[in-house]
C-alpha cells in the first residue's frame, strides 16, 4: 500500500465513522474501487486490510478521546475514585456514584449487542442477497434520523440513564449489524427516543464504540501477526492512516454534533434516500458496499 493510498483511505474512514451512515461500507467500496484502477491491495476480506480499516477506525477513537476528552477525563477519574470508594464501603453503586453506574451501564450496552448480534447473525448476513431489503433499510435510516428532528426537548439526563435504556441502546447497535443500519444512526436515534438529552445521546453512542473497536483490533491483530504478517502491507501504511484518519475524525465529528444538537441530522436523510436508490435500481453492488460491514 502506498502512502496516497494510505492518506486517501484514512480520509474516508475519518469523514465517514462519525456520519449516521456505515464508514465501513464506504472502506470498501473505495478498497474496491482502488483494486479497479490497479493498486496492488489485498482484497478487502483479507485479514490485512480487515486489520487495515481496524486501525483507522482506532484512529477515530483518538478522534473521539480529543472532542470529548473533558468528559472522558471526569469519566475515567470519577470511576477510580467511585471504586475506590465502594470498595472501601462495601456497598451497592447507587445513583451518587455516577461515573461508576456509566461504566457499567456500557459494559450492559455491550452485553446486549453481543448478545443481539451473536443470536441473529446468520440472519442478517442473508440480507446481502436481498437489494430491496437493504434500500428499505437504508431508507429506515434515513426516516429516524429525519423523525429525531422533530422530536421535542429530551428531559433525561445522564442520572436517569437506567439499565432499561443502556439495554435498550446496546440492542439498536447488535441490529445495526443489517446491512443499511448505521451504527452511530441507531444509537443516537434510539437514545433519543429514551428520552435522553442530545448531548447525551452522543457522548453515550461514541463512548460505546471504545472497548467494541478496540477488543475487534485486539483479536484482528493477533489472527494478522500470528498468521502471514502484514502481506502487501506496511507499517507506514498502517501509521498514516491512523495519524490521517484521527485528523480528520476530529473535522467530522464536530461537523456531527453542530448538526445534531441543533436537530439537523435530517440533512443526512437525503444522503441515505439517495444512496437506497443507487442500490434499489442495481447501481451499487451490495454485496460489495457492505461487505465489510
Amino acid at each position: 500500500m502506498t502512502v496516497w493510498v494510505a492518506i486517501l483511505l484514512g480520509i474516508v474512514q475519518g469523514i465517514f465513522m462519525f456520519l449516521p451512515v456505515s464508514s465501513t461500507a464506504h472502506l470498501v467500496l473505495t478498497q474496491h474501487w482502488l483494486i479497479r484502477q490497479g493498486e496492488p491491495l489485498p482484497p478487502p476480506e483479507s485479514p490485512e486490510m480487515i486489520l487495515f480499516d481496524l486501525v483507522v477506525h482506532v484512529g477515530t477513537l483518538v478522534s473521539i478521546v480529543f472532542v470529548f476528552r473533558k468528559s472522558l477525563v471526569r469519566l475515567t477519574g470519577g470511576i477510580a475514585r467511585e471504586s475506590w470508594q465502594w470498595a472501601a464501603a462495601r456497598g451497592s453503586v447507587g445513583r451518587e456514584m455516577l461515573s461508576l453506574r456509566l461504566a457499567l451501564l456500557v459494559v450492559l450496552s455491550v452485553f446486549a449487542t453481543a448478545v443481539v448480534g451473536f443470536t441473529l447473525k446468520a440472519g442478517f448476513e442473508q440480507a446481502f442477497a436481498h437489494p430491496t431489503l437493504i434500500a428499505g433499510t437504508l431508507s429506515l435510516t434515513g426516516v429516524l434520523l429525519w423523525w429525531t428532528d422533530r422530536l421535542q426537548r429530551r428531559p433525561l439526563g445522564l442520572r436517569q440513564l437506567s439499565p432499561k435504556i443502556a439495554t435498550i441502546i446496546g440492542v439498536a447497535q447488535g441490529f445495526a449489524l443489517i446491512p443499511g443500519l448505521s451504527r452511530s444512526g441507531m444509537t443516537i436515534t434510539f437514545a433519543l427516543f429514551t428520552g435522553l438529552k442530545r448531548r447525551w445521546a452522543a457522548e453515550y453512542s461514541f463512548f460505546l464504540a471504545i472497548p467494541t473497536i478496540l477488543a475487534a483490533t485486539s483479536v484482528q491483530s493477533l489472527d494478522v501477526l500470528n498468521g502471514n504478517g502484514l502481506g502487501e502491507l506496511n507499517w507506514t501504511a498502517l501509521a498514516v492512516g491512523f495519524v490521517v484518519s484521527a485528523l480528520v475524525g476530529i473535522v467530522s465529528l464536530k461537523m456531527v454534533l453542530f448538526f445534531l444538537y441543533r436537530a439537523n441530522l435530517k440533512v443526512f436523510s437525503f444522503y441515505l434516500w439517495a444512496l437506497a436508490l443507487l442500490v434499489l435500481f442495481g447501481f451499487l453492488d451490495v454485496e460489495v458496499l457492505y461487505s465489510g460491514k
